[in-house]
């Protein structure tokens, strides 16, 4: 009886241990990945490159202080996007190389596509942020840090026009304007010749309301 009343007495301490990290799930850092991350941190000889390249383009910003959170997640060669021509909205801290081709992409890809398919210049891109310390989502195989866990990846979930129309990745990738399919197909096509890995709604589900931008070299575009 002794020995059955400790092991239930361990038992139940199990059972409180697991319930009280169940309540904390959503607070907790993910877990460490079992696999290195696919992108590797930018020597300071290239973020310097990088970073005379974006003002070569004219672009406005502001150098961001390195920081490494652990666990695979830090800001390395990462700047703050101040002008680049096209405003956008909540973008963060954002890896040099990132950055680079989020404004050719937005001031050559994405206004251009606006006014010449939709007949009205661009006010803004709304991005969903850059930075944030997590795993990948809805994808198989062993967890492995985001682009995002570095600044390295962009999502953008809108675009608005100066005529006060708001197209969304959510509501508008299967829209029935034939005007509105073809602009998000343009500037689809456009991301993916700028940046290495770029992920839609005809991905999976987890991107039915942004589109993902991350500067690697996976080529991959979907």
């Amino acid at each position: 009886m002794r020995k059955a009343s400790v092991r239930e007495c361990r038992s139940g301490r199990a059972l409180v241990v697991a319930l009280a990290l169940a309540g904390c799930g959503r607070t907790e850092r993910p877990a460490v990945p079992t696999q290195r991350a696919r992108v590797e941190l930018p020597s300071a000889r290239e973020t310097r490159q990088c970073l005379a390249d974006l003002r070569a383009l004219g672009v406005d910003f502001q150098p961001l202080p390195d920081k490494d959170f652990g666990g695979g997640c830090g800001l390395t060669g990462t700047v703050k996007l101040l002008d680049i021509g096209v405003p956008t909205a909540n973008l963060g801290a954002v890896r040099c190389g990132a950055a680079r081709a989020y404004a050719g992409w937005a001031r050559n890809g994405v206004a251009p596509a606006a006014y010449q398919i939709l007949g009205s210049e661009l006010s803004r891109v709304v991005s969903m942020g850059s930075y944030a310390c997590r795993n990948t989502v809805g994808t198989r195989g062993p967890a492995r840090r985001s682009g995002h866990a570095i600044a390295n990846a962009i999502d953008i979930g809108a675009f608005e026009l100066k005529d006060g129309r708001r197209i969304s990745i959510l509501r508008d990738w299967n829209s029935s304007d034939p005007a509105v399919r073809e602009f998000l197909k343009v500037v689809h096509t456009s991301a993916c010749r700028r940046f290495g890995t770029v992920l839609s709604p005809d991905y999976n589900a987890v991107h039915r309301d942004h589109l993902h931008l991350e500067d690697d070299s996976a080529r991959f575009c979907r």
